[in-house]
């Protein structure tokens, strides 16, 4: 069986070609190629190689013997390292370019003749996240947040997180400082001893209103009164304080029970000019500017007049359904979670939209139901998470054949997959416009109109 051409540790000098979808440099030996962490294309360097496998290795830089003229001059080093902001070396206009490039290989690879716009990017591509879910863990004797090492569980400490809005980060080393002063113990993950676990912010754009999650190993956090107490006296923006229980080893950060110490049980926020209540656990979008630039584009594609029925399939708090509804006769919302159905009834009673009937359930469910009562329907809404849509979502459409689908996606590689299996159904599209809703990081969101051919 042939050696590949490259060996562990050795030493090498590369030019790198190309950018994976997770950012890291693409450098080739003698066509073996070689994955390297903070390389831009074009950029020449010597390489010391980590790991090789059969098909590919990795490798780290050891000295850049040339600088690309997109790398961002004293970039930290610190956010690739913890995968926060694995794009933050590489210029904004270039990670636009990226991010379209993306899309587009994806659909070559696919076959998809679909035309990719030019990302829309934002004015200022940094401080923009309105959430922050930060752990908290024991370091050289000492409780600290901050974010893991990428493939590992050894806690980097940071008090600046470069893509989080500055209040949140602020908010956090408020939080840390307290739970040090007060010698609450930090979760310790091998052991599963210790109380709290991580830290979650969450801060209304619009409204400037705080909420702080502590997410606790047990109900009974030590000092929590005189904790909350100094909060909500040092933040003032603070109206709530939520202690969330996650007692399970588990990688998952919140666990299924909230308690409410302090103010309300949720947030509220505005978009697009409706507000919007927020609890824990409910998804809302993290960049509160790119997520009214995607909706006025989301109802631009859905062409909609005042006259249209609209299904919006994972219609969550009811973000998107509520600001259709302000375009369309009647907006009808399926979630399967119960709580962010609740959250979606009131934030509709709360904007005095009645125009919109939200359900609980499976939406392939649920619109064949609809489909078999003659609902009619002019545009099907679709916002799916990462995993894309199931089979069995894409068969209920095909049964309910509405003539017109819009596909918001958050991840372009099942977006590919899910457009192959619609156009199997008669759908197709003529161009995807994606929105850099993430900017330092690979993710891409993105707008794709489907029609029914007739």
């Amino acid at each position: 069986m042939a050696q590949p051409a490259v060996t562990k540790n050795q030493d090498l000098e590369v030019t790198i070609q190309d950018l994976t979808y997770e950012g890291m440099g693409v450098a080739k030996v003698d066509g073996f190629p070689l994955f390297i962490e903070d390389a831009l294309p074009g950029e020449k360097m010597q390489v010391h190689v980590l790991k090789t496998q059969k098909q590919y290795g990795f490798a780290k830089v050891v000295k850049r013997l040339s600088d690309s003229p997109d790398r961002v001059p004293g970039a930290d080093s610190t956010y690739i390292r913890t995968g926060i902001a694995p794009l933050s070396i590489l210029a904004y206009p270039a990670q636009l370019q990226f991010k379209q490039k993306q899309i587009q290989e994806l659909y070559k690879k696919a076959h998809l003749d679909i035309a990719v716009l030019p990302t829309i990017g934002m004015t200022n591509p940094l401080g923009y996240r309105n959430k922050a879910q930060v752990p908290v863990r024991t370091v050289n004797g000492e409780l600290q947040t901050g974010f893991y090492k990428k493939h590992s569980h050894d806690l980097v400490p940071i008090e600046d997180f470069l893509i989080q809005d500055p209040k949140i980060d602020q908010t956090i080393v408020v939080v840390r400082d307290l739970l040090r002063k007060y010698h609450v113990p930090a979760y310790d993950e091998r052991a599963n001893k210790g109380v709290i676990r991580n830290i979650m912010v969450r801060r209304g754009h619009y409204t400037k209103q705080m909420m702080i999650v502590l997410v606790s190993q047990t109900w009974q956090v030590p000092h929590l009164k005189d904790i909350v107490e100094e909060i909500t006296l040092a933040l003032p923006e603070v109206t709530s304080v939520v202690v969330n229980l996650n007692d399970k080893r588990t990688n998952v950060i919140l666990g299924r029970k909230s308690r409410t110490i302090y103010g309300e049980d949720y947030l509220l926020d505005k978009l697009l000019g409706s507000e919007f209540q927020i609890s824990p656990v409910s998804f809302y979008q993290v960049n509160p500017i790119q997520t009214e630039v995607l909706y006025k584009k989301a109802i631009e594609a859905a062409g909609l007049t005042g006259k249209e029925n609209v299904i919006d399939a994972y219609s969550g708090i009811g973000t998107i359904s509520l600001t259709m509804a302000r375009h369309a006769k009647h907006v009808y919302g399926v979630e399967v979670v119960e709580p962010a159905v609740r959250d979606a009834r009131a934030n509709a009673v709360r904007n005095h939209i009645d125009n919109v009937t939200f359900e609980v359930g499976k939406a392939e469910e649920v619109i064949q139901r609809w489909k078999d009562n003659e609902l009619p329907v002019d545009v099907l809404m679709v916002d799916p998470p990462r995993k894309g849509l199931d089979k069995s979502f894409i068969d209920a459409v095909g049964y309910m054949k509405p003539p017109k689908i819009v596909y918001v996606s958050c991840n372009s590689a099942t977006l590919a997959r899910d457009l192959q299996l619609l156009a199997a159904f008669g759908y197709t599209a003529k161009e995807t416009q994606p929105v850099d809703m993430f900017p330092q990081t690979q993710h891409i969101e993105s707008i794709t109109a489907l029609t029914l051919a007739k």
